[in-house]
């Protein structure tokens, strides 16, 4: 694992910098696609940087929330540039709703600027596995595969890999996709919600730190099955509505 690269005299936090990659060549392959989801490359960069101010600032508030009283003891941490100081499902939910809001008060079609949106988050996937795979976040459980890496004091299932190849098959599915006709706008984000899901149930199978709930469940695979469920049933809707048309 490598968190710090020291470049000359600067030491710099790994995740981070990669994350940061990640977000500029998601952000150029989804501007120079999105004119063949029939949305202006301009628009799109707008809303994902209203939602990517967004997702930070309340990334940052959220952890604030559950630690309250560290930060009430020492207010300046708050613009910190740790990295371990943001809640990503914090950050997740109000930079979606950011996003949302900012496509109602612009009157953005909501199916082609999802789907306008997917190349831009499949990099992300890939950068987030990086970024795992650099700090040593997201590790396996122990396992004697010979696929398996040594991190913390073990040969553990290497998950993060696990995501950066989930990941890159996601973008190549989405990126064949752009300029295609599809039977239903909404369709590509629809196809590329329910493989990641899926993804991310069977990979929370071999995660060292998943979130255990009752009876063993991990609430991890709980949430990416409802997700997949919901992304499942949109892609059935889109079905059914082709047939209608083809009938």
């Amino acid at each position: 694992m490598f968190p710090i690269l020291n470049i000359g005299p600067l030491s710099v936090a790994a995740p981070g910098l990669i994350l940061l990659l990640g977000t500029w060549i998601g952000l150029t392959l989804a501007e120079r696609l999105a004119p063949r989801f029939n949305v202006e490359s301009k628009t799109l960069s707008d809303i994902i940087f209203v939602a990517l101010v967004a997702g930070i600032i309340g990334a940052r508030l959220s952890y604030a929330a559950q630690s309250i009283q560290a930060f009430l003891e020492n207010p300046l941490s708050l613009v910190s540039l740790t990295p371990g100081m943001f809640d990503p499902l914090g950050g997740f939910v109000i930079a979606a709703a950011a996003a949302f809001f900012y496509g109602k008060r612009k009157k953005l079609p909501l199916g082609p600027t999802l789907d306008a949106l997917t190349p831009f988050l499949a990099v992300l996937v890939i950068a987030l596995g990086f970024s795992h795979l650099s700090s040593g976040d997201a590790f396996g459980t122990p396992t004697d595969l010979p696929w398996g890496i040594f991190l913390w004091k073990a040969q553990r299932h290497p998950t993060q890999i696990y995501e950066i190849l989930a990941g890159i098959m996601s973008l190549g599915f989405v990126w064949p996709q752009a300029g295609k006709s599809s039977k239903g706008e909404g369709r590509t984000f629809a196809a590329f919600t329910a493989f990641n899901a899926g993804a991310q149930l069977f990979i929370h199978g071999f995660r060292g730190d998943s979130t255990i709930i009752a009876n063993g469940f991990r609430l991890e695979q709980v949430i990416a099955l409802v997700i997949l469920g919901i992304s499942l049933w949109w892609l059935g809707r889109f079905n059914k509505d082709a047939e209608t048309q083809d009938g």
